[in-house]
């Protein structure tokens, strides 16, 4: 038996849906941003003069980077404390939306801290905040997932933390807040859900429901990714946009593989972008992944609708034309760094999302598997490693 949970109470979709935050009135509304980009666009004016309009309160915690790490999701506690919300909205990249998600566990639950939430099983619901996710980037999924990804600096690693308290009450994808994304963000988030949605579907736990979302999303996100890389479309972008958080759905049921947990040690130890690291590992893993005859059938089944007949092939081209680097090495990754952080590499990748991977990893073939992900070198044949 399986209990299957497809997002929070409501998916709010299509362009121009974020006027859906229209109907909020004579609340405390703590909004969690990033940077610039959504002050850039307009999207943070729009939202304070739609509150301020409907009698709200508004506290706005901006700063959040890629790779939030624990003392950054500390100071919006803190903040969060003092404001005492009744709503929170997340809007930004999926770094702003995980970091809202663990800041309003902490405010609710006092008790937990980061020197003990990985001991503690988190609670299952919000009672308090009303929770509403608006993403601006297209790959994480995590508008609709159970999970928030936190770096902790102190073991170098990035931490899936999961509790269905984290799913927001509400998601809104609205195509125009992509619109603005550099080049290269659409190109990494984009593979982030690609890698998501491939993971998913060749992983040991997942059944129908799951594995039709995740295989069209596949499909979608391999046939319009690159034309909202080029031509950047509205059209395309809300493809994407839908597409990628299908794979959030799909494998917050699920789980992922070893690029997630390859990409989770990478990301905690260089501060390398986690869909970039994705992007690079995944050809890499699906091949160490092929020697499983149930992923190969699998891939080979998706092969049906693509022009090469390769999968594996059609991501290393997709890699390409995103202009994504071929290797850690091209992507800026020190020799001499990599090396010397080659023992806690192999620890942490064998954590997280590995343990969930369709075919098992020793130490010895993980370090030979980064080392071939680091220089770029081709896996000749499948036990190759």
């Amino acid at each position: 038996m399986k209990n299957l949970i497809f997002g929070g109470e409501k998916l709010v979709t299509g362009v121009g849906s974020i006027k859906y935050i229209e109907k909020i009135e004579n609340k405390n509304v703590f909004i969690v941003t990033g940077g610039k980009s959504m002050f850039k666009n307009g999207t943070i004016d729009y939202i304070k003069e739609v509150l301020e309009k409907n009698k709200c309160e508004i506290y706005v915690h901006s700063g959040i980077k890629s790779n939030p790490d624990t003392k950054e999701v500390l100071k919006g506690l803190e903040s969060m404390k003092k404001f005492n919300p009744d709503i929170v909205i997340a809007v930004g990249g999926g770094s702003s939306i995980d970091a809202a998600k663990v800041m309003a566990i902490l405010y609710e639950n006092p008790e937990i801290n980061f020197e003990n939430i990985l001991d503690k099983r988190l609670p299952n619901k919000r009672n308090k905040i009303r929770f509403i996710a608006i993403p601006s980037t297209s790959g994480t999924g995590s508008e609709v997932t159970r999970s928030a990804v936190v770096t902790f600096k102190k073991d170098n690693i990035k931490i899936g933390l999961k509790s269905k308290g984290f799913i927001p009450d509400i998601a809104i994808l609205d195509a125009n807040l992509t619109m603005t994304m550099p080049d290269n963000v659409v190109a990494e988030t984009g593979m982030d859900a690609v890698t998501h949605a491939v993971e998913c579907y060749i992983n040991n736990k997942s059944e129908d429901f799951t594995q039709s979302l995740a295989k069209e999303a596949i499909y979608g996100l391999l046939k319009y990714l690159p034309i909202s890389y080029k031509e950047k479309t509205i059209e395309s972008r809300e493809k994407v946009h839908n597409y990628q958080c299908m794979a959030g759905l799909a494998f917050a049921n699920i789980g992922l593989g070893m690029a997630h947990g390859i990409a989770h040690a990478i990301g905690g130890a260089f501060n390398l972008g986690h869909g970039l690291t994705n992007a690079i590992v995944l050809p890499y893993v699906l091949r160490y992944n092929y020697r499983d005859e149930t992923v190969k059938l699998k891939l080979e089944d998706l092969c049906s609708n693509l022009i090469n007949g390769d999968f594996i092939l059609s991501v290393r081209e997709l890699n390409k034309v995103l202009n994504i680097p071929k290797s850690f090495k091209e992507a800026g990754i020190l020799e001499e760094d990599f090396k010397s952080n080659m023992d806690i590499l192999i620890k942490n990748s064998l954590k997280g999302s590995t343990k969930t991977n369709p075919v098992p990893i020793s130490e010895e073939q993980m370090e030979k598997l980064l080392n071939y992900v680091y220089y770029g070198k081709k896996i000749s044949a499948v036990d190759d490693i």
